[in-house]
């Protein structure tokens, strides 16, 4: 619809065109103003509005439908945009974008609807490049609050609760791709009300080499395989999902860097193999173990159903230091960032241990997507960095699950291993602080180089 065009030029006028400053004072409008503004609008476009008795004004916003919008309507709608241009009435075009935003609440949420048949969902403007402006619906969160972080940051985006706001100068190079999940992948969702997450750091053995070499002048590292066999592991790895579902996780996540070539397809295989009953009984998303190939770390993210939902390529390369020198991963950047979105647990997004570490790269897609969860494959020796950068994200209303594996353990390094994952949760200020971070601690055998593949943690994430 040409009004997602609309709120899009309008959206990008104000963020070009006012200060921060701006955003502050319209906080704070006063109720004489925004009755003004009401007037204004109303007596321009009626539609957007229906008369209620009851209320103290006589008048509500009202849900309109696709027919709402008709030539004369846009017309009428072009006419009230020129002269509030002309007047240099930036506060009366915010409240223009915030009633429309309001009626459109209905019409966005069979968006959604239409949006979760798709294989991935495009943004509903078409002007995003001239704009600079991306405008999808914005999904409920049960543990975000409704003004998010408004005392915190001054943006238009603070004033919209039904359209999310993705601003392409927050974005810059980066290339996203939604993902609107099916009702029916959490079909329980809605009467519970609470995620079940499942880690596993699934092994303390390492199967691969890291390989060093040079190339323009820079040191790198690769990751190569050393085994041909990946059936073992394969079966590892179902049985942790089969575990999981069985106790009722909704996520299973594991580590970085221990998938396989034959992973993807062993494990879809299985979950494809499934009658209905059994697949109930399976996590609604698998978060498989990374795998590096072809100066790609990518993890694979496979629905209950066995299907390929995404993969997403870690973007930031590692460093590691060996005999004095730096060595870098030999990744290649796909600049391509994936966001998954549901109903009632908003919008989610993995990034890859030095993804997660990155924090330019972090805050870039939390801020841009208002993300409500962040999940961390990690291979890493030590958690200290990353418990850092837990709170920006809890700052942000957005919970973090990050898993690190066993098999990253060094010589040496055992006391960096305490914890070997670890939920960081957004909880009410009435909540006990012990519950913002739930430890997986690590076992014993760990650091005696035994390994039972017995580890899985689960941790629950409800509202607040």
């Amino acid at each position: 619809m040409k009004i997602y065009n609309v709120i899009a030029e309008l959206c990008s006028l104000i963020i070009n065109s006012c200060p921060e400053e701006f955003f502050v004072r319209y906080s704070c409008i006063s109720v004489e103003e925004k009755k003004r503004i009401n007037e204004i609008v109303r007596t321009e476009l009626g539609p957007l509005f229906e008369n209620i008795p009851m209320v103290p004004d006589g008048y509500a916003v009202s849900q309109v439908s696709p027919e709402t919008f008709d030539d004369a309507f846009m017309a009428s709608l072009d006419s009230l945009i020129a002269r509030l241009k002309e007047e240099q009435d930036y506060f009366s075009i915010v409240g223009l974008v915030q009633i429309l935003d309001e009626s459109l609440e209905t019409i966005l949420r069979k968006q959604v609807e239409e949006f979760q048949q798709d294989d991935f969902s495009v943004v509903l403007n078409t002007n995003r490049e001239t704009t600079g402006i991306g405008l999808l619906p914005r999904c409920s969160c049960i543990w975000e609050r409704k003004r998010r972080l408004s005392h915190c940051y001054n943006r238009m985006d603070n004033f919209l609760f039904n359209l999310l706001l993705m601003e392409n100068s927050i974005l810059g190079e980066l290339i996203d791709k939604h993902f609107f999940l099916k009702k029916s992948l959490f079909p329980h969702f809605k009467e519970k009300k609470f995620l079940k997450i499942a880690a596993t750091p699934l092994r303390r053995e390492r199967k691969f080499d890291v390989l060093p070499y040079n190339e323009d002048k820079v040191q790198y590292f690769k990751i190569s395989y050393s085994e041909s066999d990946f059936s073992a592991d394969n079966e590892l790895i179902w049985s942790k999902i089969r575990l999981s579902g069985k106790n009722g996780s909704d996520i299973i996540v594991f580590p970085e860097m221990l998938g396989n070539p034959s992973m993807v397809e062993f494990i879809s295989s299985r979950l494809k193999q499934l009658n209905s009953e059994e697949a109930d009984s399976i996590p609604s998303l698998i978060i498989l173990p990374s795998f590096w190939e072809k100066n790609r770390n990518t993890v694979t993210i496979l629905d209950r159903f066995g299907n390929v939902v995404c993969k997403q390529s870690k973007q930031n390369p590692f460093r590691v230091e060996h005999g004095g020198s730096g060595y870098l991963e030999g990744i290649l950047s796909s600049l391509v960032v994936n966001i998954f979105h549901f109903e009632g647990i908003g919008r989610i997004a993995i990034l890859i241990c030095k993804d997660f570490l990155t924090t330019k790269y972090m805050e870039q897609l939390m801020r841009c997507f208002k993300l409500t969860m962040i999940i961390v494959p990690s291979f890493s020796t030590g958690s200290y960095d990353f418990r850092q950068s837990f709170d920006l994200c809890a700052h942000d209303d957005c919970n973090v699950v990050w898993i690190n594996t066993c098999s990253a353990l060094e010589k040496g390094k055992e006391a960096n291993f305490e914890n070997i994952g670890y939920v960081r949760k957004r909880i009410s200020r009435n909540d006990d602080e012990a519950q913002m971070l739930c430890k997986m601690p690590i076992c014993h055998g760990a650091f005696e180089g035994k390994c039972d593949h017995s580890c899985l943690y689960y941790e629950v994430i409800t509202g607040v």
